[in-house]
């Protein structure tokens, strides 16, 4: 083996294998201080807890057409995330709100997705947080892409899965630790289905892997399940805002059964917007296609966070 000095290992190191550079456009990271555009750079430390104990916090945000999406709704929920977690950021919220811009201005793309991930800080292998003296921040600017039309016709198909919900006390955190939902989204791709859900004890359905969800029920009401086991996302709760001019709106419980009664079932998240969910273990939902109300919810969903959108 090998014993090298720093020159020599840098340049071993930036010449490994790196799958996916060509996703990344821009990125920072705070101890540096500066923005980079070079992918083979983006090293996050082994030792910082973020990495190894999960002990950190993150939000992804989309901008298009240079208008970053829900911005300060992401950043309220990363802000009650790490009170969560009694986490603060390296800089003032002000300042991590302008680097955001910096690094989405940085990409010298239209639109892409923004990766802001807070963590514990580097320092040891341990377990307690006062082994890390100074938090850790990075902002990651990615290439996205739009889901194809058909899509949105045709629909997601959907499955329960055996990964139970989050527990409660952890659902209203968006943590790093996804090994639940890495374990329902490869369940589902095993069984052949686009995406997976979660159910809470009382046999209540919470959410999908990185998605919300809710039904149109038989009496026309949008219904979201209650956020108790779910995170609440930003755009699931934009579209209940939206929905209110067209149609009632409910957050209650949802039993297993009311999926098979209802008259559209849809998914929310970040980069798909409003998706149908046409079939559930198989059977249609309704008719099978999608239905007016994922319609509307997309288009003026779409509208709406463009129009609202923080610019460039």
């Amino acid at each position: 083996m090998d014993v090298l000095d720093a020159s020599d290992y840098l340049e071993r190191l930036l010449n490994a294998p790196r799958p996916g550079t060509a996703k990344i456009l821009a990125f920072f990271d705070y101890r540096v201080g500066a923005i980079c555009k070079e992918p083979k750079l983006l090293l996050i430390p082994l030792d910082d807890h973020l990495c190894h104990r999960g002990d950190g916090v993150f939000e992804t945000v989309s901008y298009h057409s240079r208008r970053v999406l829900l911005l300060d709704a992401h950043l309220e929920r990363l802000r009650n995330s790490a009170s969560a977690l009694r986490l603060a950021p390296p800089c003032p919220w002000e300042d991590l709100r302008s680097l955001i811009l910096d690094v989405a201005r940085a990409s010298g793309t239209e639109q892409g997705s923004l990766r802001i991930l807070l963590g514990r800080g580097p320092g040891g292998f341990g377990i307690s947080p006062m082994e890390c003296p100074v938090s850790s921040l990075y902002i990651i600017a990615m290439h996205s892409s739009e889901l194809p039309e058909k899509t949105y016709t045709k629909g997601f198909s959907a499955c329960r899965s055996s990964i139970p919900a989050r527990q409660s006390y952890l659902a209203r955190i968006k943590n790093t630790n996804y090994l639940p939902n890495v374990l329902m989204t490869e369940e589902a791709r095993q069984r052949g289905f686009d995406v997976p859900l979660s159910f809470d004890d009382k046999g209540n359905l919470a959410e999908s892997a990185i998605a919300n969800v809710a039904l149109v029920d038989a009496q026309g009401v949008l219904v979201v399940p209650e956020f108790t086991h779910a995170l609440p996302g930003t755009t699931v709760l934009k579209a209940l805002e939206l929905a209110k001019t067209h149609m009632p709106v409910s957050t209650r419980p949802v039993p297993e059964g009311e999926i098979y009664s209802a008259q559209e079932f849809l998914l929310f998240g970040t980069s798909p917007g409003c998706v149908p969910i046409t079939s559930y273990e198989g059977r249609p939902i309704n008719n099978g296609q999608a239905g007016p109300v994922a319609t509307l919810l997309r288009r003026t969903l779409r509208e709406a966070l463009l129009r609202e959108g923080t610019p460039l």
